[in-house]
């Protein structure tokens, strides 16, 4: 999928390591069958015309079918055709984490948190997550905008550290523009798969929309970063921060 999977498993039994295991496997059955680096791929072939719908493995049918759900949910913000290729990897990246956190889920495991590619779904917890700071080179690896706490916490991040202005605005065509980086932080129950989705097109938005629309949608709180560094929020998304939590976010404007 062009990018890293990392597991921490904080309460390992006998049956993680072929937990593990079966993550692994089933991550590359989802890249062999969804990954559009791949010209072999599933995706790829139904992509060029080469393979019909009904010839594909049904989870491309379900994986498309949620991706429509998720483009009526923001107004056409989210497309499985950016830029008029098919490319559901907005979707596919967060439902692969989900995946793994179900394996681990089975296996008994009840602390857990699984992360990939600036998406992470926890279990249990309380767990610390950094949020970087999409502004950051080489002078200055690592440094963050924000720490987020929390428990059974579904993160996402939208942005341009690593790949530049790759997200699309589906009205436009057009790279969007507006925001450095977007973080979703869903609650309970919502799943990493809808909140990565959600985090792609609400950056695609911009940041008045997408902190409207964020605030309007139970559940979901977000972090706005803008290219000059300025960062926006929604209402509740303070609870999520640790008491030791930096003093600006007091005192900045939303």
């Amino acid at each position: 999928m062009g990018t890293v999977f990392s597991i921490a498993v904080r309460d390992p039994g006998p049956d993680t390591p072929g937990a593990l295991r079966r993550i692994v496997e089933r991550l590359h059955r989802i890249d062999a069958v969804f990954s559009t680096y791949r010209p072999e791929s599933r995706i790829s072939r139904l992509g060029r015309g080469e393979l019909a719908l009904a010839d594909c493995d049904p989870e491309v049918r379900t994986v498309l079918a949620a991706c429509r759900e998720v483009a009526a949910e923001t107004d056409g913000y989210f497309t499985e055709r950016p830029g008029g290729r098919l490319d559901p990897s907005g979707w596919v990246k967060g439902w692969a984490v989900e995946e793994a956190a179900a394996l681990l889920h089975a296996s008994g495991a009840r602390q857990y948190c699984v992360s990939g590619g600036g998406d992470v779904q926890t279990c249990g917890g309380p767990w610390r997550i950094g949020i970087a700071d999409p502004r950051q080179d080489s002078t200055a690896p690592g440094r963050l905008v924000a720490v987020l706490s929390g428990r059974d916490l579904a993160v996402a991040t939208s942005g341009t550290a690593e790949r530049g202005s790759h997200i699309l605005d589906p009205h436009t065509g057009r790279p969007a523009d507006g925001l450095a980086s977007l973080t979703l932080v869903g609650a309970p129950g919502t799943g990493i798969a809808r909140t990565d989705a959600w985090a792609t097109a609400a950056f695609a938005m911009g940041p008045e929309r997408a902190l409207a629309w964020a605030t309007r949608r139970p559940g979901i709180e977000a972090l706005a970063v803008l290219p000059d560094g300025t960062k926006r929020w929604t209402p509740g998304l303070p609870q999520h921060l640790p008491p030791s939590g930096p003093a600006d976010w007091q005192l900045a404007t939303r």
